[in-house]
């Protein structure tokens, strides 16, 4: 194998593959990137057995061929060579080495055979449709707080993508959940996405995923199946293996009958309780809300380093109401209103709070109360 391309456009494709590589492998192979070379592009293949990323760029292809190389170590090497860089990669199968020049810079790479890199069997995919970029974006995005890491509730490990009934109709959904907080975010269903199975997308690939979306003008192409899913790009393929489990039936968490509505700026509702958690050095810091006319107090009292308290103008008119919430739980939520208002719903304050944004009901979030 003899390549030629430039340097920019290599580090770009050996950054998104060798993302998914584990540091710490008991199998070598795994801890390398395949490259393969044919026609006038080469393509970047890394996997941990459970995801595999496919990076294709375009280059000058002298001689066709495969080979695999350490993935952190290339990429540490492409990246310190100098922008603008015209890059040759030339494999000696014989000697087992992968030699990268640049300029004055010259690498002699070990290898290992291509026959031993492992490729992700095809899958049947019962349902596959495209979708914008940043729909996909939004559901992830929105939704990827609320994961559990609790390793022995696996199947809260991930976000539950599916089809459901909306409002106005069906719609494709993401939900997550760690059991304190739940995340329920709808789009607009693709047309061919009708009988698509749901599935639990693992964190890892969720958090890969986003690399994908990071162009407005990309569609990308959705397959899924009982055990994979993929997301396509015309340079890009991730496959990921899907979490083998049931999620739980999330519409019982999600309040209905939650009548006290409190409105407030979301961005100054998020200050404020940053501001007043900082007194408390717990993690798992509790924040009480005291909801009167037209009126929230914020309090957070930690015995051993004080107390702090902030008052804010809001939109309430039901009765008095003290309620108390993990700080960290409140901030992530605020954080992903996007509109200019947030909605709470509360019931009391033993009861899960619901919360939107505005009048948006695509978005909903739930929080559980704490004890204050």
């Amino acid at each position: 194998m003899k390549i030629s391309i430039e340097r920019s456009v290599l580090l770009k494709a050996v950054a998104r593959a060798q993302s998914v590589v584990e540091r710490r492998n008991t199998i070598p192979i795994l801890a390398n990137v395949l490259i393969e070379a044919e026609g006038d592009e080469v393509t970047f293949r890394a996997t941990d057995l459970d995801i595999e990323v496919t990076d294709r760029a375009p280059a000058k292809v002298e001689r066709a061929g495969a080979t695999t190389v350490n993935a952190v170590t290339f990429h540490e090497i492409v990246r310190k060579l100098p922008d603008g860089a015209l890059v040759s990669l030339t494999d000696d199968s014989g000697a087992g080495r992968l030699s990268v020049e640049a300029g004055r810079s010259h690498f002699a790479l070990a290898t290992l055979p291509r026959q031993d890199f492992p490729v992700m069997a095809t899958s049947e995919y019962a349902a596959k449709f495209t979708a914008p970029a940043p729909v996909l974006r939004r559901l992830f995005d929105k939704s990827k707080f609320a994961i559990s890491t609790e390793e022995t509730r696996y199947y809260l490990n991930g976000v539950y993508m599916h089809v459901a009934e909306g409002d106005e109709g069906r719609v494709l959904r993401c939900v997550a959940t760690d059991g304190h907080r739940l995340a329920r975010i709808d789009a607009e269903l693709p047309a061919e996405a009708e009988g698509m199975p749901g599935v639990i997308v693992p964190r890892k690939a969720v958090g890969e995923l986003r690399k994908l979306l990071e162009d407005d003008e990309t569609e990308i192409e959705v397959s899924v199946s009982e055990t994979k899913v993929r997301f396509a790009t015309p340079e890009i393929t991730l496959t990921s293996k899907v979490i083998d489990g049931t999620f739980p039936d999330y519409t019982r968490v999600i309040p209905q009958g939650n009548t006290r509505k409190l409105e407030v700026d979301a961005a100054d509702f998020a200050r404020a309780v940053d501001r007043v958690a900082t007194v408390s050095s717990e993690r798992s810091r509790a924040v009480k809300m005291q909801l009167e006319e037209d009126r929230l107090i914020l309090s957070v009292n930690a015995p051993d380093a004080g107390n702090a308290e902030e008052e804010l103008v809001v939109a309430y008119s039901d009765e008095r109401l003290e309620i108390g919430f993990n700080a960290k739980y409140l901030l992530e939520i605020a954080g992903q209103v996007d509109r200019e208002n947030a909605v709470f719903l509360f019931n009391s304050s033993g009861d899960p709070t619901l919360m939107r944004e505005g009048g948006d009901m695509s978005a909903v979030y739930v929080v559980m109360p704490m004890r204050v």
